[in-house]
């Protein structure tokens, strides 16, 4: 059932802003409650937000400042994205990191923490957070954070992928956090993070790589190009001739994520309704083949 959903946009869609819902709520009732901080960007905009209140003295509002400060934060990414990113994915990124944003500041803190033992909150917090997470990265979509500059440095050549420039900046944040309170805080806090990858790691399914034939009796360029331009794919294409019908096809080839399948059958029926396409899974694939963001 939910492969059927992952294939179906508008679902999909909808599962992403769900995602971000459960996001925002594991972090606020689980995490927030025990003055625990998450990881990357809201973990930065909550250590912002606990300064201003005790270190600085300035009052807190109902609202939680360390959504709006979030969504605030993001908008350099965005652009930052929408200059490097397919445009889907930021349209999604954007729709995504709206709605955490605004979960995140509308749903109340407790004052008194509903799982009243910090471990087991961590851990609760911890896996929600990271099914929330695998669950909008595995529809296509981000909430927006530290993952856009981490892919924005892989993809100019920089040493650090995306995975260690988050460990990197985590390990920091965690530091001030044991700097600014006491190790309790900075432990807790990296055991809720730890948890989160470590299930969002297995929810997450993005980067399935699969191999697709397109066979095709029509010469029309504005498939390859579809591929190429919209999908940021590149594909490869060879003129053969049916064994029964002694007509000539051609056959593309190309290698993509799983989850881009959807979009490139809609275009391909959309050009040749005839044609069709044979899905190879489990492929290994080397060289010089991006890992989309968004794929």
């Amino acid at each position: 059932m939910l492969n059927k959903a992952l294939h179906n946009r508008p679902l999909r869609f909808l599962m992403a802003l769900f995602g971000s819902f459960l996001l925002a709520v594991a972090i606020n009732l689980f995490v927030s409650p025990h003055q625990l901080y998450s990881s990357g960007l809201f973990g930065t905009c909550q250590l912002i937000c606990t300064v201003l209140h005790t270190k600085l003295g300035i009052a807190a509002v109902s609202l939680n400042l360390a959504g709006v400060l979030y969504f605030v934060l993001n908008i350099p990414l965005l652009f930052l994205a929408y200059r490097t990113l397919g445009r889907q994915f930021v349209l999604w990124l954007v729709a995504c990191t709206v709605s955490n944003s605004l979960f995140l500041t509308i749903i109340p803190i407790p004052t008194v923490p509903i799982i009243e033992d910090m471990l087991t909150s961590c851990l609760v917090g911890g896996i929600l957070a990271g099914f929330a997470n695998g669950l909008v990265l595995t529809c296509g979509a981000s909430c927006g954070g530290l993952d856009i500059l981490g892919l924005y440095l892989s993809s100019k050549g920089s040493h650090f992928t995306v995975g260690k420039f988050s460990i990197a900046y985590n390990a920091v944040l965690y530091l001030i956090c044991l700097l600014l309170f006491d190790a309790s805080t900075a432990l807790y806090s990296a055991i809720y993070t730890v948890f989160n990858s470590l299930f969002m790691d297995r929810v997450h399914r993005q980067n399935i790589t699969v191999q697709v034939l397109i066979f095709t009796k029509v010469r029309n360029p504005e498939l390859p190009r579809f591929i190429m331009n919209e999908l940021g794919r590149g594909v490869t294409y060879w003129e053969a001739k049916g064994a029964y019908t002694g007509d000539n096809v051609q056959v593309l080839c190309v290698c993509l994520s799983k989850y881009e399948i959807d979009s490139l059958q809609q275009a391909m029926h959309k050009m040749d309704p005839n044609a069709f396409f044979m899905v190879q899974e489990g492929v290994h694939i080397g060289g010089n083949f991006p890992r989309h963001l968004s794929s």
